[in-house]
């Protein structure tokens, strides 16, 4: 079965696709009648070395993406995963040189169809006396032992398109940034790793992986890699790759060292770089470890929360190895369609290098780096601290730490004890996480007791238990809990009677509808609270008695829940959900009036 796209035609989607990248640029041009785009402007290149790339569709935002002044001067693009036309690279070379350019590089990921179709332009725009050079980037780590067809060029390229743009840009002849960049590549390397496949517009996936399987060293065309690796945690997924990237024993290494062992690689590296490497070579070699540009992409369908762990993995792991780095660059930058998945490139780099990745650019798809480096900077700012607490008035009616105690273990096993009911009761309308959410708030409250008896006092008490929630329960739930504490603790500083509750207890109900704008009737967790607060009213009058008034309270509070299955929604996320699919009670009016049964519970276990 082929998978979804959402596509005209398979055969137009990389045409078109194109198209829709220039049609957004105002600085892109498309070259009439080939899949080719170019700067705009094309004549402000008179004199300088005009850079080209390119291959197939289906790594966007590689390749137009780095279409700009400082980078790229153009890209010729091929079908999905396929090699573009060689009458279309010629095409290209022409135009770019027309503009009055004095030489064009081709600069081409290690593929046999780019090697050749690129080669066979170049040798034919040179015999119409176009002079033309081609650096071929073979960035892969994958492989441990050498390959006759060399190393697959993947993401790293796109950080040779920044080197050799900005060398352009500031007026370099053709032979000495052929020179500089291919050095440089040989000072980089990148290794891929995906939790599934992807499929080509129109076929199915190239490759299948079972669910406890992740593939280790694959390229950026939907071909498996170099071995399977059991699914594991993103830090040691990540700490597998960068010793795979790094092993000494493979000939794709990239000769990353750590500060102590940093000098030994001198007289290994520097014989075989050109000479445009070797200084970077010695400087990294007398430093205390290695200096690096790392660069985290996205093989286009990992979200950006994987991502930002990913990354984090991978800079503590380099720092920890002593690794300095000295950029970090996230992101989105040459992807395989929608294979889930990242790629990690390193490039040794020194200070005249780095001068040229943070030079400037108008390419569109190059993130806007920190030009400083990453390692050795204040990653944290001291919380401010909390104000002191305004001492609390002595009033009678103050809670025995014991009795606190056991009526918050009740409602924390109560909660938890829900939390399959509440999540399945959640999925109709939301997310399903209700159950989750509250359970979390109550391992939060047991971690809390933990640590010594609570307040006796009301007042702190529940403001305790606010901050408790809006730091660790998390979601709109902890919010609302935490509004309705806040506000409930306000009428107990004074008084702590039933008069004084069951101000509390209007209190935060004002509170709820004042910030989260539901009212009685909107089927969320209101409904339970309010139908409990009205019965409440009766603890106003004198002689009340608490366990009564609180008993026909919780009565209330569980007939409104039941209710709210009958009830259109007219807040929270199920008010966008059609109201014949909700035949349920709301989750957080369920556990609002479990929350309250609790307590009348452990009050009446109690003998209050």
């Amino acid at each position: 079965m082929t998978s979804k796209k959402l596509v005209n035609t398979v055969a137009g989607c990389a045409d078109e696709a194109l198209a829709g990248l220039v049609a957004c640029n105002p600085n892109l041009q498309l070259l009439h009648g080939h899949r080719v785009a170019l700067r705009s402007d094309l004549d402000s290149l008179k004199g300088r070395v005009a850079l080209l790339s390119g291959g197939g569709s289906g790594h966007e935002p590689a390749h137009a993406g780095f279409i700009g002044k400082g980078m790229l001067t153009g890209v010729i693009a091929g079908a999905v995963f396929t090699s573009p036309a060689v009458g279309s690279i010629l095409a290209a070379i022409r135009a770019v040189a027309q503009a009055g350019t004095v030489g064009t590089l081709l600069i081409v990921k290690n593929y046999t169809g780019d090697r050749l179709n690129f080669g066979l332009a170049r040798e034919q725009a040179r015999a119409e006396g176009i002079p033309v050079e081609m650096v071929v980037i073979g960035d892969d780590s994958a492989f441990t032992v050498l390959k006759k067809a060399g190393r697959r060029g993947l993401c790293g390229t796109v950080l040779i398109h920044k080197v050799a743009g900005a060398l352009a840009e500031a007026g370099m002849g053709l032979e000495e940034i052929t020179n500089r960049v291919s050095a440089v590549a040989k000072a980089m390397g990148t290794l891929g790793v995906s939790l599934s496949s992807c499929s080509v517009p129109g076929s199915r996936p190239t490759f299948e992986l079972s669910p406890d399987e992740v593939e280790l060293g694959l390229g950026i065309h939907g071909e498996a890699g170099v071995r399977r690796i059991k699914m594991a945690s993103a830090n040691e997924i990540v700490t597998l790759m960068l010793d795979h990237m790094t092993a000494s024993s493979s000939v794709s290494r990239v000769p990353v060292q750590s500060g102590e062992g940093l000098s030994r690689c001198l007289p290994a590296f520097c014989p075989t770089l050109g000479r445009g490497l070797e200084s970077l070579t010695l400087v990294l070699c007398l430093s205390t470890g290695s200096s690096v540009v790392l660069m985290v992409n996205n093989l286009g369908g990992l979200s950006f929360l994987e991502l930002g762990i990913i990354a984090d993995a991978a800079v503590r792991t380099l720092e920890d190895r002593g690794v300095k780095i000295a950029r970090a660059l996230v992101g989105t930058f040459m992807t395989a369609l929608e294979m889930p998945g990242i790629s990690l490139t390193l490039l040794l780099v020194d200070e005249p290098l780095l001068k040229l990745i943070d030079a400037e650019t108008t390419a569109s798809a190059w993130p806007n780096v920190a030009k400083v480096s990453v390692t050795g900077r204040k990653r944290s700012r001291a919380a401010p601290a909390e104000p002191l607490e305004a001492p609390v008035s002595t009033v009678a009616g103050g809670l025995t730490s014991e009795r606190v105690v056991l009526v918050l273990e009740q409602v924390c096993t109560t909660l938890l004890g829900l939390e399959e009911h509440l999540n399945a009761l959640d999925r109709a309308a939301g997310d399903g996480d209700c159950g989750t959410t509250h359970s979390r708030a109550a391992r939060a409250i047991q971690g809390w007791l933990k640590e010594g008896p609570p307040p006796a006092s009301p007042a702190q008490l529940l403001s305790k238990l606010s901050l408790l929630l809006l730091e660790k329960m998390g979601g709109s739930s902890g919010a609302l809990y935490g509004l309705f504490l806040t506000a409930a603790a306000q009428p107990l500083k004074a008084k702590t009677d039933l008069p004084a509750w069951c101000a509390a207890m209007d209190a935060g109900l004002e509170a709820m509808q004042k910030y989260g704008k539901a009212a009685p009737g909107d089927r969320t967790m209101l409904d339970s609270l309010w139908a409990a607060g009205q019965e409440l009213q009766a603890w106003k009058s004198p002689g009340a008695n608490l366990l009564q008034v609180l008993t026909k309270a919780v009565q209330s509070a569980e007939a409104a829940a039941e209710a709210t299955k009958n009830m259109e929604a007219g807040a929270g996320r199920a008010s966008y959900i059609s109201s014949a699919r909700l035949d349920q009670p709301d989750p957080g009016a369920v556990a609002a009036a479990a929350v309250l049964r609790a307590i009348l519970e452990a009050l009446q276990g109690q003998g209050v």
